[in-house]
């Protein structure tokens, strides 16, 4: 606590001055946690000042609060690069943006200033909890890069890219205070790090090691790059008591069809799942889900479908997952020790959920081995035949494979073609028809945007074998031996030593 009022005095974070008629000040409270590293480290505690946010009214203690905050995609795909080109990654975080709304706020309990005990702080600059805080410093932060002649990336304003002269570039990414710096030159890294020092309060945490509780692990000697989240899932299955529980291979039997008929119907079994930490759960996989596993990311949307109404099924499938990571936890995703390419895959499932008979759309796309994007959506309309469900589905993928593109091309890597694969021949040449026919018609329009993207050569759309379409594991359960082939095919998989 005594470092946290040091580190805020040091910043001029406040002024203690008597509060103005009319004007009320906002509460605040310590936020304690014991901080461990990925190494097993000597745990450290933290004492943290937290202004109480939630009483702030707009007008009056804030105005404007949205913030952007960098993509997990643009991190992984950034991570995948440095791996592959052998650059240097360096990380250090940040303190206090300036405030631009006059807010004023109680003495913190214990460290009220002795003889001015009635008096109050007013706030310099933003503090954890103020609903302005992220707005403030990203924009403090924008201006700093763009004066520094950095470009801010139009696919992710949280991306900041410089060339030099020489061909050498640097490459930031910041999420909220973290802040990841990729190059080929520590000096230039370095010499940006002085700059913000000169601007901001900061701390350099050297080469990274850790983002956004993802571990990260280098072998530049290999130009490898692991990205791994086994401690958070160590935390997850100890925290709801399934560290010892045996390990499954699959993260979702194909005997398990879950539906909203398996919910509740009497009070007695509602008041009983009630006491189910589910949506806790739920919440928890997301996060791992989002960051490092895309082979879980099927089965987590299928469950999380049931937060409102979950049954005794539906809790057994969200234990299954636990069990899979269980037996999983160390595997990590592996990017880099090849060329550095864009590959894409879709697939679709026909009608699988039970409740409303929609299909399953999935992507992945692929970068440097190792997955950069994924994701499976329910489709908004209801397909009627396999290749209108392939073909809604190879939409969207094209959607976020151009943006990709997109973004690569803004980070200086190009390649000589894009090919998204799909499944489907079906789909494949209703894409490349630009004709409305009897078969087709009733798709929505929308869908049909995708014949322009491949007339235009912005993509190519190949066959794919079903047997090596890696994002089937996005649409539906699998068997053993698919399931450890399409994770090998995302890299997903067991720590390099």
């Amino acid at each position: 606590m005594h470092e946290e009022m040091q580190s805020l005095h040091e910043n001029y974070t406040y002024d203690v001055v008597n509060l103005p008629k009319g004007r009320r000040a906002l509460k605040n409270k310590w936020v304690y946690r014991l901080k461990t590293e990925e190494n097993n480290s000597k745990p450290k505690f933290k004492a943290r000042l937290v202004v109480k946010g939630f009483n702030q009214k707009k007008g009056i203690n804030f105005e404007e609060i949205f913030s952007p905050v960098v993509k997990m995609s643009s991190i992984r795909v950034v991570l995948s690069l440095a791996a592959s080109l052998n650059l240097e990654i360096e990380q250090t975080a940040f303190l206090y943006g300036d405030l631009e709304e006059e807010i004023y706020m109680e003495q913190p309990e214990g460290f009220k200033v002795k003889g001015k005990e009635d008096l109050v702080c007013q706030l310099k600059k933003s503090l954890y909890g103020l609903k302005q805080a992220p707005r403030q410093w990203y924009k403090k932060f924008d201006s700093f890069m763009i004066e520094h002649r950095y470009r801010r990336t139009t696919s992710d304003h949280c991306v900041f890219v410089k060339r030099f002269d020489d061909g050498e570039f640097i490459i930031l990414l910041l999420y909220v205070d973290d802040m990841l710096i990729v190059g080929q030159n520590i000096d230039k890294i370095s010499k940006l790090k002085k700059e913000l020092s000169k601007s901001f309060a900061m701390k350099d945490l050297g080469p990274a090691k850790r983002i956004l509780g993802m571990s990260i692990s280098c072998d530049r000697k290999n130009r490898k790059l692991r990205l791994s989240q086994e401690s958070y899932i160590e935390k997850i299955l100890k925290r709801f008591n399934m560290d010892k529980a045996k390990p499954v291979s699959t993260p979702f039997p194909s005997n398990f069809k879950l539906s909203s008929k398996q919910s509740p119907t009497c009070e007695k079994e509602k008041e009983n799942m009630a006491m189910v930490p589910y949506s806790s759960v739920v919440g928890s996989l997301m996060y791992a889900m989002i960051c490092t596993r895309p082979d879980i990311t099927h089965t987590v949307g299928v469950v999380s479908r049931f937060l409102s109404k979950l049954g005794r099924e539906h809790w057994n499938a969200v234990k299954w997952i636990l069990r899979y990571l269980k037996g999983t936890s160390k595997m990590s995703l592996c990017f880099g020790g090849g060329k550095p390419e864009l590959i894409g895959y879709t697939d679709a499932d026909m009608a699988r959920d039970l409740d409303s008979r929609k299909s399953t759309s999935g992507y992945l796309n692929t970068f440097s081995g190792g997955a950069v994007l994924w994701q499976p959506k329910l489709q908004k309309c209801v397909a009627l035949s396999t290749t209108e469900a392939e073909f809604i589905a190879a939409t969207e993928a094209c959607k976020e494979m151009l943006w990709m593109k997109r973004f690569l091309q803004e980070l200086g890597q190009e390649q000589h073609k894009y090919i998204l694969h799909c499944d489907s021949q079906g789909a494949i040449h209703l894409s490349k028809n630009p004709c409305f026919h009897s078969r087709s018609k009733h798709i929505d329009v929308r869908y049909h945007w995708i014949h322009d993207v491949l007339e235009s050569k912005q993509l190519q759309l190949e066959i794919i074998h079903t047997d090596d379409n890696s994002s089937d594991m996005m649409t539906k359960s699998l068997p053993k031996d698919k399931y450890e082939f399409c994770r090998r095919a995302a890299g997903l998989l067991e720590p390099f030593t």
